[in-house]
């Protein structure tokens, strides 16, 4: 089944050249598109898209806040990429907040969207890790986020999860988890399943972002 895919962008040049480099893919479909974020969830709702590619500064809704309400009021939401003109931008760390899955530079090369879009779909890595620990760092109080360190102590991982979850902010997919811990990527996904359950987080971009905020983990 092709990754179906809906394109956000209040500027049409970048929609144009995003759907160009997707559409000409096998398996992603570009199913829509919207120049505003206040058109999202009723685009979502009809077309079902797998991922929404969106920009996360527009004129009437911004990415942060149609995040922030697509994964509110539709169930079983569409993986969220925010697409954004500088990397180290306060709006992608908050957008990521918001639950964004991760983030994409408009001036990325066709082959770094196509990856983007596909590892978000598959959900089972980190898309920049290195980008992700920056703004972390610059942003992210520095691991002195009170409900973080809170929720980090409610959710009492193991030690097993705990290294899970070290690794998964490092960005290893589940496939080098499994060689790294000398274990099954079944028993890794079990462990990452379990960490994302007590976290209360909806994927594993979500969990680094309270590992970072809590102190769990030093983003430098």
């Amino acid at each position: 089944m092709p990754v179906n895919v809906l394109l956000v962008d209040d500027e049409p040049l970048v929609r144009a050249g995003l759907r160009a480099v997707l559409a000409a893919q096998p398996d992603i479909e570009v199913v829509g598109e919207a120049a505003d974020g206040a058109a999202v969830i009723p685009l979502v709702r009809q077309l079902r898209p797998d991922v929404v590619a969106m920009d996360v500064r527009m004129p009437l809704m911004d990415g942060i806040e149609a995040t922030r309400t697509l994964l509110r009021t539709v169930s079983d939401p569409p993986k969220i990429l925010v697409v954004t003109t500088f990397e180290n931008d306060e709006y992608v760390y908050e957008a990521l907040r918001a639950g964004a899955d991760g983030f994409l530079l408009k001036r990325a090369r066709p082959a770094e969207i196509v990856h983007a879009v596909r590892l978000v779909a598959e959900g089972e890595s980190l898309l920049f890790p290195a980008s992700v620990r920056q703004l972390a760092a610059e942003y992210g109080d520095g691991g002195g986020n009170p409900a973080a360190r809170a929720a980090m102590e409610r959710a009492a991982l193991t030690e097993r999860e705990a290294e899970v979850l070290r690794l998964m902010a490092r960005g290893l997919s589940n496939a080098e988890i499994a060689g790294r811990l000398i274990v099954g990527t079944e028993t890794v996904k079990s462990h990452v399943s379990a960490v994302l359950a007590k976290l209360g987080a909806r994927d594993r971009t979500q969990a680094v972002i309270a590992a970072y905020e809590s102190g769990f983990v030093a983003p430098g």
